[in-house]
This record gives structure tokens, sequence and C-alpha cells, in this order.
């Protein structure tokens, strides 16, 4: 009976650490999302595909594409927005001119089973923003 309540608490934490490894991923995820968004901006005067993306589904297709460890791509949700609009005609979007911002959000559920407790899915999102360089 001892061994049970044991095996159970110590695979309980070793799922818990699982999580806190996904969500270091997450994060990174969204520090490399902006940046992929920053340096993509819409002066980038680099040679064939690299200056295309500008759109918040480039930036999603990009980070699903990473192969992150932990994470399956469909669970992630990535939010990549450009608040500021200096520089860019109103109906322009996004306004990813030099010197203004871009925001990236990456949601992750992931799937908590901790021994004798119902299957639950914890919520893990982090948030990176940058001013874009060219």
């Amino acid at each position: 009976m001892t061994l049970v309540v044991v095996m159970s608490f110590l695979l309980g934490i070793m799922e818990i650490g699982l999580c806190l490894f996904t969500y270091n991923f997450v994060a990174e995820a969204a520090r490399l999302g902006t940046r992929y968004a920053m340096v993509r901006g819409s002066s980038c005067n680099a040679t064939g595909s690299l200056c295309t993306t500008t759109s918040q589904t480039d930036v999603q297709s990009y980070l699903r594409g990473l192969s992150l460890p932990g994470i399956t791509p469909a669970s992630m949700t990535v939010t990549t927005t450009w608040p500021d609009t200096t520089g860019c005609a109103p109906s322009s979007s996004p306004c990813n001119n030099p010197g203004n911002h871009v925001i990236v959000a990456v949601k992750y559920q992931f799937p908590l089973t901790i021994p004798f407790a119902p299957v639950t899915t914890v919520s893990l999102t982090s948030t990176s923003e940058a001013v874009i360089s060219n």
C-alpha cells in the first residue's frame, strides 16, 4: 500500500517537472517567434524568401515547424500583433516598419496526468515583445 502511494507521489512530481520543462520551451518559442518577426520588417533586404513574413500565420507556421521537444505543434496557438501604427496607412496591417513593436504570444495546452487524479489541461502561456530592426 505504501509503495502505491510513494510511486504515485513520484510520478506526480515527474509530471510537474515535465510541465515546467514544456513551459521552458513555450517561453523559448515566444522569443524565437518575436525574433523571426522582428528581423523581417518592411525594410528587410535579404535575398531570396527570407523577407516574406508579414502575417500572423507566417510566424505560427514557423514556430509549429520547429519541432520543439515536449510540444505537440497542433496544441500550440500563436498570436502575433504589431500594435504600433507609426508610418503606416490606416488600412495597412500589419505595420512592421523599423522602430515599431511586434508582440508574439504563445499558448500551449499541456495535458497534466497525475496518477489517481483526473486528467486536466494546464494552459501554458508566454509573451515576448521586441522592436523591429529592419
